[in-house]
């Protein structure tokens, strides 16, 4: 099998406590490096989930939703529903 080598800017000060981690844990940055990328081949995805932390357009939206339900029905909810409800939309 044919190997390449592969360059990364990193911050240096991220780099070296990657390498401590890697050395904590028994290996190197390159086998660090290697598992990642045939978990990812292996997978079909990476292997952590990623997140934007701008919710603005999704919470409005789920107000609408909130607003539309609200006028379509004479359910009333309580402040324990409201607060259960925006911790379900915040996650």
């Amino acid at each position: 099998m044919e190997t390449l080598n592969i360059n990364v800017r990193v911050d240096a000060n991220d780099k070296k406590i990657f390498e401590d981690f890697c050395s904590s844990v028994g290996m190197n940055v390159s086998t660090a490096v290697n598992m990642f990328i045939k978990t990812v081949i292996r997978e079909k995805k990476l292997p952590f989930e990623i997140k934007t932390t701008n919710y603005d357009e999704y919470i409005y939206n789920k107000l609408k939703e909130a607003e539309i339900e609200m006028k379509s029905t004479n359910k009333r909810y309580t402040i324990e529903d409201i607060k259960k409800s925006m911790d379900d939309i915040i996650e």
